[in-house]
């Protein structure tokens, strides 16, 4: 799978599109094939430190798609 990841704290440049294995849905969690996202204004306070993440971190907190598996539970 594609994400937009963030090694370390600043401007636009820091972003990083990576190829990232598909994770596995655990107990109570489905996987989702997103179709459409979105960027919310969060992730850029995210992407500058001011609001902090443990790094790496994976922007993201909008989208839409189809649930392609589900986990058990």
């Amino acid at each position: 799978m594609k994400a937009v990841r963030v090694h370390q704290t600043g401007g636009p440049e820091v972003l990083a599109l990576e190829d990232l294995p598909t994770p596995e849905p655990g107990p109570g969690e489905v996987l989702v094939k997103l179709l459409a996202i979105g960027v919310n204004y969060i992730d850029t306070y995210k992407r500058k430190g001011l609001y902090p993440m443990p790094l790496p971190f994976t922007l993201g907190e909008e989208g839409a798609g189809v649930v392609e598996k589900v986990g058990e539970g």
